[in-house]
């Protein structure tokens, strides 16, 4: 072939150059895992999570074998918050009607505990997955204030963390202005200890007896601060599940 006509082949014939889609598309789809899957690796990929599940699990005959003991709370312990949360709804364990209605209400009570025990495994994995950690020891290398806000950060930074401190600040709310602005104020402190169990407890442990300022002060402070601790862990849990890094087992 002559060169001429080379030449005019290779100049007539239309260049295409690779298309960046593709590459972008293939980059991007493999990172489109599940949540509900990140979810399940963050609550049976880490030592600390298998862990938590196998006592819960352990805990449940405890209800059947002694109903009548405090034991019995047991699997309501474990999964708290997230198990207070149900005595709120208008039905459960207690419902009256009998037949379909009780075993619907016992039916939706271990539902709720076994999504309460499964989000609290994956809360505890977020906790102590490996990357998290690695990056937790990154920030606490910077100066202080930094490093209490960073701390504190996943607590706000996030929906889910900012929902439950909602629920938070209206059980507050509700059991000051049922106890100190109401003439009955009843068993309005259940509602800041349910929604901020279990670290909630230790600031009934640490309360003094009888009625004075200082009990109510070590109360709410101490419901205030159990509430911010579950909103941390929670919200650190919504970063790993809402990423699409991978979750290596511990």
């Amino acid at each position: 072939m002559s060169e001429p006509v080379r030449r005019a082949i290779v100049e007539n014939t239309p260049t295409t150059e690779p298309s960046e889609e593709p590459a972008m598309t293939h980059d991007a789809h493999p990172r489109r895992l599940p949540r509900l899957r990140r979810l399940s690796s963050l609550a049976t990929g880490t030592w600390l999570g298998r862990g938590y599940l196998a006592v819960f699990g352990a805990s449940v005959p405890a209800v059947f074998l002694f109903p009548d003991s405090p034991v019995a709370a047991a699997p309501m312990l474990l999964t708290a918050p997230w198990s207070f949360f149900a005595m709120a709804l208008p039905f459960g364990p207690g419902t009256d009607g009998g037949g379909a209605a009780q075993v619907l209400a016992l039916t939706f009570t271990a539902v709720w505990l076994l999504v309460a025990a499964f989000v609290n495994a994956a809360v505890l994995g977020a906790l102590t997955e490996r990357q998290g950690a690695a990056a937790l020891g990154t920030r606490a290398a910077g100066p202080r204030p930094h490093r209490l806000r960073d701390l504190l950060a996943p607590a706000v930074d996030n929906w889910l963390a900012r929902g439950y401190l909602a629920v938070v600040a209206a059980a507050l709310g509700f059991c000051f202005y049922a106890v100190h602005l109401s003439p009955d104020p009843g068993f309005a402190g259940i509602w800041p200890l349910m929604t901020t169990a279990p670290f909630s407890l230790l600031a009934v442990l640490a309360m003094p007896t009888g009625d004075s300022w200082l009990t109510s002060l070590i109360f709410f402070t101490g419901t205030a601060a159990a509430g911010l601790l579950n909103a941390v862990l929670l919200g650190r849990l919504a970063r790993r599940v809402g990423t699409g890094e991978p979750h290596p087992a511990s």
